[in-house]
């Protein structure tokens, strides 16, 4: 796909993403609110997307103010929408539930409508990291020349509905993301990077150039037998524990945004549970696994491995 149609296919799924969210807020104000508890956060602001977070303060807020801010966080898809001392390079995130009132028909028309707006997010995305052709450096400006103000993360995310759980629970998740890579993978990676000619500062490009060669060639100079891993962590997170009594199960969601429950009737309308300030000097580990031994060899691509040269 040449980069004029993928320019095209991005200005038409953002006007048909904002469009599926504006019937979707519509929807949601035309139902009866049986209960709401959002969680405010602190915003990112600019310049301090990469700090550590040790505490984060949470506002509680209930019933209408709290649907309001439910339904305007759907629709924050450009900077414009929000301050200008906050961040574009992180999420803004509001935790909680919405639950409304759904008869049959009315829960089956927000679920296809939920399902559009998903499906719109999803097709942004494969539209700016595949179709567009442009490496991942270079799509903040891409999406910026042609979608001024448009925060990827937030138009990204997906909204969760569940059907009236027994309880809804909230809080915090560290974790790390791990994924298996090979030899081959990275050294090609490296040698684009070298290719390209240019460097990383503070590195002029030739001092960065002998620094790609050396991580070519320490990777290459692994034993055979050499597993690599790339170990990345993410930030903390809230989360949200949706318990089903009948089925006796519990499910863990990711809880950026409010989850959208509904209920046939105020009797299934589930206890919500409240998100707690977050504190990581206070954190206790319940379980934690002793992990195999790992050696970090590429600490800017947070690349380890059980093994070194």
């Amino acid at each position: 796909m040449s980069r004029y149609d993928a320019v095209e296919n991005l200005h038409r799924c953002a006007t048909d993403l904002q469009a599926a969210l504006g019937e979707l807020t519509q929807r949601l104000s035309g139902q009866r609110l049986l209960a709401a508890r959002v969680f405010e956060l602190p915003p990112v602001q600019k310049g301090q997307e990469h700090d550590p977070v040790t505490e984060i303060a949470v506002v509680q807020h209930l019933a209408q103010p709290a649907f309001a801010m439910a339904l305007a966080h759907y629709g924050r898809l450009y900077m414009q929408h929000q301050s200008e001392t906050v961040s574009t390079k992180a999420a803004v995130r509001l935790p909680g539930a919405i639950c409304l009132e759904a008869s049959a028909e009315q829960a089956d028309a927000l679920r296809q409508q939920v399902e559009t707006v998903n499906k719109l997010k999803k097709r942004l995305e494969e539209i700016i990291t595949v179709e567009s052709g442009v490496p991942s450096e270079d799509r903040f400006e891409f999406v910026h020349s042609h979608l001024r103000g448009l925060i990827t993360l937030n138009a990204y995310r997906s909204i969760s509905l569940l059907d009236a759980p027994d309880s809804v629970r909230f809080g915090w998740a560290n974790k790390h993301i791990i994924k298996n890579v090979s030899r081959e993978e990275i050294v090609e990676k490296l040698k684009k990077s070298l290719r390209s000619g240019r460097a990383m500062a503070p590195w002029t490009r030739e001092q960065w150039g002998e620094k790609l060669q050396d991580e070519i060639a320490m990777l290459n100079s692994l034993p055979a037998t050499a597993k690599l891993k790339i170990k990345r962590p993410v930030k903390v997170q809230p989360i949200a524990r949706v318990w089903n009594k009948e089925q006796q199960k519990q499910t863990q969601l990711a809880c950026p945004s409010p989850l959208l429950v509904l209920c046939p009737d105020a009797l299934s309308v589930p206890k919500l549970g409240e998100l707690l300030n977050y504190d990581a000097g206070k954190i206790v580990h319940r379980f934690k696994p002793e992990a195999k031994k790992l050696f970090s060899l590429i600490p800017r691509l947070h690349l380890y491995s059980d093994r070194l040269a």
